[in-house]
């Protein structure tokens, strides 16, 4: 089987990076398709993957539409030289247009539910992929699975925390960090967001730094004043980075439940509420705060709480567990969904199909 991925975010990689090395061991051809934007090709080079490259990524509106029209030529250029008998995506519009001109499937992976680009990609997709906790439907196209996103590479089945890390940070072995993250607020659904004030950052980081060490991952240039706490590792380096903290804060979603499913505790603070985010916080793996100047206070107030506590691993750990037993590892689901595909789309719309067999 050739399989085609396409690639919006760096986030991206990590949810089918298990997928595409499983694959590619029981013999299936895997490309991926991206953009030049933040570590992505970092990440691609160093996890082995074939990909081509579709050049820069457009963060203006203007820019994005070039790079739309620009990139779906791109794509079905690839498309033809490839031959794929699948896309794969989370949710790519350019992927599921190119399937339907070639008459092939395209499955996508959703777990935002920003509608301004779900409803362009789901005309052209055969199935939609999200976890079963609360959300806005997407209609017939959509089966969901007892995950998130984060178990398709965080699952303990496919990942084991490397203590190295702690060497690249400069920390010593149960020495307590915290990591803070701040986002660029240009993606087309982060219209409207204003994220942390610049007075609540320095607040924040210096709140943190009186009771433990601080390592700020951001996607624009940290104000002077915070430069010093800038982390500086491999990016692939860094869920080993988020499994050892004490402590997550930041605007990123996907770093808040990636922390949630590690066992570490995540503030989020944001004024969008997220489905698997609100299903994390059902666990007390997470608290989410809005973007509002009360609301930053109180998050700042908490974040010292948990920075103060003792015993807090052992107590998320446990937290873990039980959200562990209620979910699957979600990178076995999706090779036995694409290997059996059309058939497994059968197989789970029937009654009584369990989940359990991927846990």
């Amino acid at each position: 089987m050739r399989i085609l991925i396409d690639i919006g975010h760096p986030a991206h990689i990590h949810l089918f990076k298990i997928f595409a090395w499983r694959m590619q061991e029981k013999g299936h051809q895997i490309l991926f398709t991206c953009r030049d934007r933040e570590c992505v090709l970092d990440l691609l080079r160093v996890y082995g993957f074939v990909y081509d490259n579709f050049g820069k990524h457009y963060s203006s509106v203007q820019g994005k539409i070039f790079g739309l029209a620009k990139n779906e030529l791109q794509m079905l250029n690839t498309a033809i030289q490839f031959k794929p008998d699948i896309f794969f995506s989370h949710g790519s519009t350019i992927a599921a247009f190119t399937s339907f001109i070639m008459h092939k499937p395209h499955i996508a992976l959703e777990d935002t539910f920003n509608m301004e680009q779900v409803k362009p990609c789901m005309f052209f997709t055969k199935v939609i992929l999200t976890g079963d906790y609360p959300h806005p439907s997407l209609g017939k196209k959509e089966i969901k699975y007892p995950g998130y996103h984060e178990l398709a590479y965080l699952h303990p089945n496919v990942f084991t925390p490397d203590e190295s890390v702690l060497d690249i940070l400069g920390m010593k072995k149960r020495e307590k960090y915290a990591i803070v993250r701040f986002v660029a607020w240009q993606a087309s659904h982060d219209i409207g967001h204003k994220g942390i004030s610049y007075e609540n950052k320095i607040k924040l980081v210096n709140t943190l730094s009186k009771h433990l060490r601080v390592f700020i991952s951001s996607e624009t240039e940290l104000p002077e004043e915070l430069k010093k706490f800038q982390i500086n590792i491999p990016p692939e380096q860094m869920h080993n980075a988020l499994a050892f903290a004490h402590l997550f804060v930041g605007e990123s979603g996907t770093m808040a439940s990636e922390c949630a499913v590690l066992g570490v505790p995540a503030i989020f603070i944001n004024n969008k509420h997220f489905g698997c985010i609100d299903d994390q916080a059902n666990y007390c793996l997470l608290f989410t705060y809005s973007e509002s100047e009360n609301d930053q206070i109180a998050a700042i107030k908490k974040a010292e709480e948990i920075a103060l506590k003792q015993n807090v691993r052992e107590d998320y750990l446990t937290k873990r567990e039980k959200m562990l037993s209620d979910k699957i590892d979600v990178s076995a689901f999706l090779i036995w969904f694409v290997e059996n595909y059309p058939e497994s789309v059968k197989e789970i719309k029937a009654k009584d199909f369990d989940f359990n067999r991927f846990k």
